[in-house]
This record gives C-alpha cells, sequence and structure tokens, in this order.
C-alpha cells in the first residue's frame, strides 16, 4: 500500500504559496492605482483664488467670487433686488473672466504671499465694512486670511478689483431681471451702470455681456436703454473693463 501523504503535503504548500502571491501581487496592484489616482487627482486641482464678504446691512450682504487659474469664475450672492423688497433673492452667475484680470488676480495673490499670515491691520477705531476672507489653494496647500482692513497693497488692490468685479454681476443681476419683468425699468439701471463705469466702480463688464446682447437685440425695450447697453458692451471691450 502506497503512501500518498508527502505528495498531498507539497501540493497544499504549493497552492498556499501561490494564494500569498497572488494576494501580495493583488495589493501592490491596489497601492499603485491609488497612488496614480490621487497624483491625477492632484494635478486636476486648479489653482484659484476665493473671495467672501459678509456686510449685514449692505447690498449684497453676503457674496463669494472664485476665480481659477484656467479663467473659469463663478459669483454666488443673496440680496434684495431692489429697496421695495421684503425677501432676499439668491443669485448664481458662472462667467469666464479675461486673461487681463485672471493673471491681475494671480499677481496679487502672489504679492500676498498667497494670504499666510495676518493681514488684518487690528485697528479697532476703523469702522466696519464687512468681514472678508481671501482663500488661495490648489493641489498642495490651502491658505486663508480674513480681514477687515488690510494695510497690505496688494490685498487692497485684491480687495477693490472683487468689490468692482461684485458690482458688475449685481448690475447684470438687477437688469436680467428687469428684461425679463419690467422692462420700462432697465433705462434708469443702466444709466446708473454707465455712471458707475464710468468713474471707474466696475471691473468685468464682459462678465454680464451675454445680458446686455439680449437687451440690444430685444425690439420691446426702449431705443435709449438699448443704446446704453450697446455703450456698455463695447467698454466692457476696451482694455481694463
Amino acid at each position: 500500500m502506497r503512501d500518498y501523504a508527502p505528495s498531498a503535503f507539497w501540493h497544499n504548500s504549493s497552492c498556499m504559496l501561490s494564494s500569498r502571491l497572488a494576494s501580495r501581487s493583488f495589493i501592490f496592484v491596489c497601492v499603485i492605482v491609488f497612488a496614480l489616482i490621487s497624483a491625477q487627482a492632484q494635478q486636476t486641482v486648479v489653482p484659484t483664488v476665493t473671495f467672501t464678504c459678509d456686510f449685514p446691512g449692505s447690498e449684497p450682504d453676503h457674496y463669494v467670487i472664485s476665480v481659477a487659474d484656467d479663467g473659469a469664475a463663478s459669483y454666488d450672492s443673496t440680496s434684495k433686488l431692489s429697496s421695495e423688497s421684503d425677501s432676499e433673492d439668491s443669485f448664481h452667475s458662472d462667467f469666464t473672466i479675461s486673461q487681463a484680470a485672471r493673471t491681475r488676480v494671480f499677481d496679487l495673490a502672489k504679492r500676498s504671499h498667497y494670504f499666510q499670515g495676518d493681514i488684518d491691520t487690528k485697528n479697532k477705531k476703523l469702522a466696519s465694512t464687512g468681514t472678508k476672507v481671501l482663500t488661495y489653494k490648489n493641489a498642495q496647500t490651502s491658505t486663508r486670511a480674513t480681514y477687515n482692513y488690510s494695510p497690505v497693497p496688494s490685498v487692497q488692490e485684491l480687495t477693490t478689483f472683487f468689490q468692482g468685479l461684485s458690482t458688475t454681476l449685481e448690475f447684470g443681476h438687477r437688469i436680467g431681471y428687469d428684461l425679463h419683468y419690467q422692462k420700462l425699468a432697465l433705462d434708469d439701471e443702466l444709466k446708473k451702470m454707465e455712471e458707475m463705469s464710468h468713474s471707474g466702480g466696475l471691473e468685468e463688464i464682459s462678465a454680464v455681456a451675454p445680458v446686455l446682447q439680449k437687451i440690444i437685440d430685444d425690439p420691446a425695450v426702449m431705443n435709449v436703454a438699448r443704446g446704453r447697453a450697446q455703450r456698455l458692451l463695447q467698454a466692457a471691450d476696451s482694455p481694463g473693463k
């Protein structure tokens, strides 16, 4: 009678070794795949500068502007469409910022050391102009700073730019509403927008070019209002606008 035990032992040992090797290979492959996915995710994080302002009692009383290094930008705010409104309206807009403005934003962020450290003046005698937050984010880091007023020149310039951009986008919000619901109110709103443009209080008029074009193309809108929209659209094509 033959003894098959040694053969069975080596067969089982071989199977166990193969199973362990397969398991280690699977784990190794999973680690590589995870590393590749993580690397790809980091590569897809576009550097972004975000400005947030909260100022109760002002219009808007809250807004957030995000500008990505690829030109994609977004705006969110809560405000009243008019002084007669009883409730606040939420507004969202996606737009493409100009190359010149994009370069300016990221250059100012760099000169501001990407908002690392304290940028607020800490002068309690200054009146509150709203709580502001500047944030910079890329694939490796995320930094932010909160302030009321900053003595840092590059932060001051960046704040003024974002405030002007908010003003432009809020005008776009209101004239878009007027175009749909109260066309007769367009001329007064566009007149205010023209005056603000002439005084240098607007940034990136091109961000509201689509609604300006709709006004120009609408024969139901008064000619004087369409003329104002046309001039603003032309100003959007001018350098610095």
